[in-house]
């Protein structure tokens, strides 16, 4: 049995101590272990973060599993040039760095715009604890994360946990505050590292990953109205809604939209992001990695292609995490919209949606 991520924190050195020493010195007190984060079936969606500044959301985000090489397959879905789904394969972990002590870790690129501050950043990881092998909850709320040229910390959630045993599988979803990091650090890779995530094979599939999701401002950037949401619900339950309420914006605006989703399956159809406009018909958004009617099918993209990642799977075999234009699906002016992620088909759970709309002035 692979230790678990608080055995190999006791036993070796992960290069500094938690993320609490990034804000406060940490005495005694401090030093005791954390408890840890309560946990609970589902999340509702709500607000996490609002801003209105000159400037955006970026994100970094990968996948923590992948098909073992040894299907003959694999290669070819990996690089999106066959259909495939990770319910299909026997799965294991992404494993990038070079340190004996971790089981998996994958890196993806922050890219700030020159001459940006970070206003706000947070990490959502989660996974599926039940496939071949059943992996113990008791990880859930700890990864290690480690800035760019950086050295690994250990990080905890300082929120609930959204843990659900349901449709075959035990997915879980936590998230943590990083802004004082983020905003220390220089943009580029990311490594994210022991994600409680299980490996082996069955109906459901393994899937894991993590998004880190960073707002900034810039006085060269147009003024935007800045929204992050997260939750934690299975799709199949009725979908999960941002409500973007008391945000002026003209017919058209030009902006983003984003999702984080676990298990979705390319070639599935029955999932949609839609937005609407103050009641009016919803509009499905899609663009050419994410059909409209099937914008959970396992791929981290973005308008003018994704960030950097190490690995740069196409088929990221049961996790999305995706970018959206908006481009006119705003179609009358207002200060109400609402975005709305839904599955009729795949046994998916959401855990993030975020947007950044130009303000009208």
């Amino acid at each position: 049995m692979r230790p678990t991520l608080g055995q190999l924190l006791r036993r070796t050195t992960v290069g500094a101590l938690a993320l609490c020493a990034l804000w406060a010195p940490c005495g005694p007190a401090a030093a005791a272990p954390a408890a840890p984060a309560p946990e609970a079936e589902g999340l509702a969606f709500g607000e996490r973060y609002r801003a209105l500044q000159h400037g955006g959301i970026v994100r970094a985000a990968n996948s923590s599993a992948t098909c073992r090489t040894s299907a003959s397959s694999c290669r070819t879905v990996r690089a999106g040039d066959a259909e495939g789904v990770n319910g299909d394969f026997d799965m294991s972990y992404i494993d990038v760095d070079d340190d004996p002590n971790t089981y998996n870790s994958s890196r993806a690129e922050i890219s700030l715009p020159a001459g940006s501050r970070v206003t706000y950043a947070r990490l959502y990881w989660g996974g599926n604890l039940l496939v071949g092998e059943q992996k113990s909850p008791a990880d859930n709320e700890r990864v290690l994360i480690a800035e760019p040229g950086g050295a690994y910390k250990e990080l905890l959630a300082d929120t609930v946990v959204g843990h659900r045993v349901a449709d075959g599988a035990d997915a879980f979803q936590a998230s943590a505050d990083v802004t004082r990091l983020v905003r220390d650090s220089a943009p580029g890779l990311y490594t994210v590292a022991q994600i409680n995530v299980a490996s082996g094979k069955s109906a459901a599939g393994a899937w894991g990953g993590w998004t880190l999701v960073v707002a900034y401002e810039n006085p060269e950037e147009p003024l935007r109205h800045l929204s992050i949401w997260d939750g934690f619900t299975a799709l199949s339950g009725g979908g999960a809604e941002m409500a973007l309420r008391d945000m002026p914006f003209a017919a058209g605006a030009e902006g983003q939209v984003g999702l984080v989703a676990y298990n979705g399956d390319p070639g599935t159809t029955g999932d949609s992001l839609t937005v609407s406009t103050d009641g009016v018909l919803a509009t499905a958004l899609g663009d050419r990695a994410n059909p409209h009617d099937d914008v959970l099918n396992s791929t981290v993209s973005g308008p003018g292609g994704a960030p950097e990642r190490v690995p740069a799977y196409a088929n990221t075999l049961g996790y999305d995490s995706d970018v959206f234009r908006l481009g006119e699906h705003l179609t009358q002016s207002g200060d109400q919209a609402t975005v709305r992620l839904t599955s009729e088909r795949d046994a998916a759970w959401a855990g993030v949606l975020f947007a950044a709309v130009d303000a009208d002035r």
